[in-house]
């Protein structure tokens, strides 16, 4: 059986053609099997070339969400155990869930349209479908409570770090949990603990951003003024799985270095400078 986000992920990462018997090979499948999936992919807008004597090329990539897309692109990170929503009511709250039935630390959930997305204070968050990023990464970090809001700040770094290495905008953290790029909000961040007076059960961090608003109206009225997305100032559209990707694994790296230190000062002159 191939998985689709192995082949997506082989297909990517080629520097030429691969061909139809190394895919065969790889994955343990017949020549007709490989067939159908590249057909598969096809209809769900990957465009891939088939040349004879040659094999495959991934030729684009669409701004889909699907676990598969998703899971292709953080295939070289570690940690992730990946949910993928076209729908859910919020992913904080799903990852809540996964948490009570014992999920592992460095489950990611990701939905594609939140019908009740929640900003800090209880404000509402609006999450239309096919157009942003709604995630949650549930973590269990041997910290104390008091260290805990680091978190936070870790999160905002990373998703800065994403921005701009997929969209090259000099993205900006507005302490504490959002991120602005020109002076306006593309991301906020909502962090939620479970503990006990010195005991930290788990940490949920919720992330937000505005991927591909075409115009300010696409806003709500009381936010037109403030927010923006990465589509408007870069005026292109953005890979939505691309920013989920670049965003988790840097986020990884420097979970892995404060957990090990439990300090910021690593990263202390980054976060200064934006």
């Amino acid at each position: 059986m191939i998985d689709k986000a192995s082949l997506i992920s082989l297909l990517r990462e080629a520097d030429t053609y691969v061909s139809g018997q190394e895919l065969c090979e790889h994955f343990g499948v017949s020549r007709n099997a490989v067939w159908k999936v590249i057909n598969h992919l096809r209809a769900d807008g990957y465009e891939i070339e088939a040349v004879p004597n040659k094999g495959y090329t991934l030729l684009s990539t669409p701004d889909i969400l699907s676990k598969e897309e998703i899971a292709s692109r953080l295939s070289g990170a570690i940690g992730f155990n990946l949910f993928y929503y076209d729908s859910t009511d919020s992913t904080n709250i799903r990852i809540r869930r996964l948490a009570e039935e014992g999920a592992p630390t460095g489950t990611l959930a990701v939905a594609d349209m939140q019908t009740a997305g929640r900003g800090r204070r209880g404000r509402t968050w609006l999450s239309p479908a096919g157009m942003n990023v709604y995630m949650s990464l549930l973590l269990k970090p041997d910290i104390t409570p008091q260290t805990a809001p680091m978190i936070t700040l870790l999160m905002a770094l990373a998703v800065a770090r994403g921005i701009t290495e997929v969209t090259g905008l000099d993205a900006q953290i507005k302490w504490p949990n959002d991120i602005v790029v020109n002076g306006r909000k593309v991301c906020g961040i909502l962090t939620e603990m479970d503990m006990e007076a010195d005991y930290i059960r788990d940490v949920i961090v919720g992330v937000g951003i505005n991927i591909n608003e075409a115009l300010e109206s696409d806003f709500a009225p009381d936010i037109r003024e403030t927010a923006t997305s990465l589509r408007i100032e870069s005026g292109h559209v953005v890979n939505r799985a691309d920013i989920i990707a670049k965003s988790m694994e840097s986020f990884m790296a420097l979970y892995e270095t404060f957990l090990s230190c439990k300090t910021l000062g690593f990263v202390q002159g980054e976060y200064d400078s934006r």
